[in-house]
């Protein structure tokens, strides 16, 4: 092979590699932005969730609701427990990998149990799993209404609200099954809180 046939060959290579570069590297990125700040601008912006115009967190991502000992405050509904970092650390996505017959998960689960039943007013039969394992992410956003339903007394007592207006505020931002027969019915926690927030009491 000449060398002018070699220069030629990668000329060649160095212009597709350009042009490739710039049209799905670039073209390709702006015109799927475009479409989607278009046609689906919330879920384009990370799905943010605000109270009063001022963005609260991500309706994608879970996030605790305790004080700075990590104490579950009484008047919001509590999340799922989150094995991520130190709790609903995006960049530290995971959940425990302990096994069912772990001991470390075992006495945690006992203990979170004995936490909620003692809040909620509630016998632990009726404390749903959800309400004392993480989520495989250690991110999820939602907790079964069941574990909404045995919040909903002590967040009305708390707030000075009637349980009919808390649980009403539960049925309202409960999604069903998705396509109505995929998954659980849900509550996203975020959402709820927010609703929540916007009550009197």
């Amino acid at each position: 092979m000449s060398l002018r046939t070699e220069a030629r060959q990668y000329g060649v290579a160095i212009r597709a590699m350009l042009i490739f570069t710039v049209v799905l590297g670039v073209g390709y990125t702006a015109v799927i932005t475009g479409i989607g700040q278009l046609l689906l601008p919330a879920q384009a912006n990370g799905s943010l969730a605000t109270l009063n115009g001022k963005p609260t967190g991500s309706s994608l991502i879970g996030q605790g609701f305790t004080d700075k000992d990590g104490k579950a405050l009484p008047e919001w509904f509590q999340s799922r427990p989150s094995a991520a970092g130190d709790g609903y650390d995006g960049a530290a996505s995971s959940g425990s990998n302990l096994g069912p017959e772990n001991a470390d998960l075992v006495k945690s689960i006992g203990e979170r149990q004995a936490t909620i039943a003692e809040s909620d007013g509630v016998v632990v039969e009726q404390i749903p799993a959800d309400a004392v394992t993480a989520s495989a992410s250690g991110l999820d956003p939602h907790i079964s209404p069941a574990y909404a339903e045995i919040q909903v007394n002590r967040v009305a007592q708390a707030r000075n609200l009637s349980p009919q207006e808390v649980q009403s505020l539960v049925t309202e931002n409960t999604s069903p099954r998705d396509l109505g027969y995929l998954g659980e019915p849900t509550v996203n926690v975020l959402r709820l809180n927010l609703a929540l927030a916007k009550l009197k009491g």
